[in-house]
């Protein structure tokens, strides 16, 4: 960055007292920081990657100190630098700030095929870290798989189930599978029987694999009780708020079967526990509006059951369906696979984790389903005049979020709501990072989760308040600063 992009950086941290997802301060005052690799593994890991800043003194209310030696400074950070794997290469710049020295050092996101990047001296399972809000946090076993699955091809769809042979099959839903087959894949389907589950990767040299349980097994839970789907219906906006009679949740069920049998219960539940309005037209015709459109609900769950990971790691994670009094949310273990980020969502081609559970939903469900889900979520959203789909992936789970009218309406217009007197006094309050707890003391409120309902959340969707850690909501280090104009 030039000069003067650094002292607008600089001014605008201060003036914010917090650091951010791609933002690290050192004091650097005294000498280089003897330990940065956590960091330079965390930006490298990450999505865009991180600058660090050297000459801010975060423990000193964010006091501008400057550095002890630009020169010997850079020096040091490119030697620990060169004890990464693989090995980093800053970008610094130097600037005057207050009269005092500031240096930045820019880390650049390596490739997605060199991760993940770690500190040599403690090896790839101890040396790897990932960003969360303003923390480097170690990798977990798996976040680190998760990289090693995209670079050597690893397939765990194809994993052969061992407790299982040819008559864990159901002998119906196999038939039909080749009668469809032999519609939409004329070709393949003039093979013998025994190679066209080779090829499709149902069985491997004669054994079923997790593909083919899961897609045409007898009861697939019986080998993997947690690859299934939860759904309950809560009273409230949160987990743990208690419906009037004092129920944890109006609805709850645990889902099984096949891929396309949890599918279609899946729906079942949805529709089940969906609001619905009846529309009257200026012509007195009447119509039934659903709370959100079905066919984007049945296309995020059926990315959730394709596009889950079926590895080890995550055969105790059932894909999650939480139906709020403003959203629907779906979770799946497995966070985005490949190269493909949030942003590039819908507008350019995916990776594809479990292409051969992929192509047997497409045959066993019929060829006009190719899978175009997120294009198809945006469209249906927008048509129903819905709040856009929200879409995150964060430490191996992916989520997806609708907001209903009454909910997406209230954000259209969380612009024009009133600022309250006691909310001047919040943002006031937080001209400084605070945690809930102290704005509930200095508000004289016993509750903090009350302080959160009536007054953070509406200045969050207002734009007046921000989180210091946006992708970890309910970290226990999370603070609430105000918004600079």
């Amino acid at each position: 960055m030039l000069p003067s992009e650094l002292v607008n950086l600089v001014q605008e941290v201060v003036g914010r007292r917090c650091e951010r997802q791609n933002i690290e301060l050192k004091r650097a005052s005294q000498g280089t920081p003897e330990r940065l690799y956590d960091t330079l593994s965390s930006f490298s890991n990450q999505v865009g990657g991180g600058i660090i800043l050297f000459g801010i003194d975060e423990k000193n209310d964010f006091q501008i100190t400057g550095v002890y030696d630009a020169q010997d400074l850079q020096t040091k950070v490119t030697n620990q630098s060169l004890q990464m794997e693989p090995v980093v290469r800053p970008v610094f710049t130097v600037a005057e700030v207050e009269g005092h020295t500031i240096v930045s050092a820019e880390i650049s996101e390596c490739d997605i095929f060199d991760k993940p990047c770690f500190y040599k001296g403690a090896g790839r399972l101890r040396g790897s870290f990932i960003r969360v809000g303003e923390a480097d946090m170690p990798m977990t076993e798996y976040e680190i798989y998760s990289y090693e699955v995209f670079k050597r091809k690893i397939q765990d769809e194809l994993r052969i189930v061992e407790r299982a042979d040819m008559d864990s099959f159901d002998k119906d839903t196999l038939a039909e599978y080749f009668i469809r087959l032999r519609k939409t894949k004329p070709n393949l389907a003039k093979q013998p029987n025994e190679k066209i589950l080779q090829l499709q990767g149902i069985v491997d040299h004669g054994r079923p694999t997790v593909a083919g349980i899961m897609m045409l097994g007898e009861y697939p839970q019986a080998y993997f009780p947690q690859l299934s789907v939860t759904a309950m219906v809560v009273d409230g906006t949160e987990i743990g708020e208690l419906g009037v009679n004092g129920e944890r949740f109006i609805d709850n069920q645990r889902i099984e079967g096949t891929l396309t049998q949890m599918l279609e219960d899946t729906l079942a539940f949805v529709r089940r526990n969906m609001r619905n309005a009846t529309i009257v037209d200026a012509e007195g015709r009447r119509a039934d509006r659903s709370e959100y459109p079905m066919v984007a609900v049945r296309e995020i769950i059926l990315n959730a059951l394709i596009h889950r990971d079926y590895s080890i790691h995550t055969d105790h994670s059932p894909i999650r369906v939480v139906l709020y009094r403003d959203r629907l949310e779906v979770e799946n273990p497995g966070g985005l696979y490949g190269r493909i980020t949030v942003d590039d969502l819908g507008k350019v081609s995916a990776d594809t984790r479990n292409p051969f559970i992929a192509g047997g939903l497409e045959v066993m469900l019929g060829t006009e389903n190719r899978f175009s889900g997120i294009p198809t979520i945006m469209h249906e959203m927008k048509k129903a005049g819905l709040a856009p789909a929200v879409f995150e992936s964060r430490r191996g789970v992916f989520k997806v979020t609708l907001y209903n009218r009454r909910e997406s309406e209230r954000r259209a217009e969380g612009t024009a709501v009133s600022v309250t007197e006691p909310m001047q006094k919040i943002l006031a309050f937080c001209s400084q990072p605070r945690s809930r707890n102290e704005i509930a003391d200095y508000m004289e409120i016993e509750t903090p989760s009350y302080v959160v309902k009536k007054y953070l959340r509406p200045l969050l969707d207002m734009g007046k308040l921000r989180l210091t850690i946006p992708e970890a909501p309910k970290s226990k280090n999370q603070r609430y600063v105000a918004a600079l104009a």
